[in-house]
């Protein structure tokens, strides 16, 4: 896969669509444990299974040296059409948050 991949370093290289997909983990998962590629495409599926579980059944989830993904409850509030001005009522909803670690945090500023 040329788009992305693992430097020799260890570091990601960048996606040349700026992107990370599943593909490049599980081809990640596949280089660097040695699993076959449908056992990393799975591994990949899981794990993301298991969060999409946790979070859905109202779970935050945190990743030790990555972040946290955080679920928030919004109240009903008032919003404006931008267009006309007009006044609508916006419904309460649930939305989620990440809060990248400190250490994500310096590894981003440094590059």
């Amino acid at each position: 896969m040329a788009d992305a991949g693992v430097a020799r370093n260890g570091q990601f290289k960048e996606a040349q669509s700026g992107t990370l997909t599943r593909a490049d983990l599980s081809d990640v998962v596949h280089r660097r444990l040695g699993l076959s590629r449908a056992e990393s495409a799975g591994m990949v599926e899981r794990l993301l299974h298991h969060m999409c579980a946790a979070l859905s059944t109202g779970e935050n989830v945190k990743i030790s040296g990555f972040g946290s993904f955080v679920l928030r409850d919004k109240g009903e509030r008032v919003g404006r059409n931008p267009k006309t001005g007009v006044e609508v009522p916006i419904a309460p909803r649930r939305v989620m948050t990440f809060r990248a670690s400190q250490t994500m945090r310096d590894k981003v500023a440094r590059g």
